[in-house]
């Protein structure tokens, strides 16, 4: 069993901040902030299904994602979990 990560820092783009600056005043989703999440913690999966095929992993199980601001409009999401190789007697 091994521990793989995979990550992405993501910086806010200035049309999507006028945006929801404006959604979050009347309230509601913010589309464009739901659209980059949703694909930064894709990239940031594939990263780490990538390292554990480097390993030579058959799955990976106990998937967790992790979000944080490293500055001002600046995220990374961290995807770990558990890369296992099955026995095969």
């Amino acid at each position: 069993m091994f521990l793989v990560t995979g990550n992405v820092v993501h910086s806010k783009h200035i049309g999507r901040d006028i945006i929801a600056g404006i959604k979050s005043i009347f309230g509601g989703e913010i589309g464009g902030y739901s659209e980059m999440l949703n694909e930064a913690r894709s990239v940031a999966q594939s990263r780490m299904v990538h390292q554990a095929r480097l390993l030579e992993a058959d799955g990976v199980i106990n998937v967790r994602f992790s979000t944080s601001t490293i500055a001002p409009g600046v995220s990374e999401i961290l995807a770990y979990g558990t890369a296992v190789q099955l026995a095969m007697e």
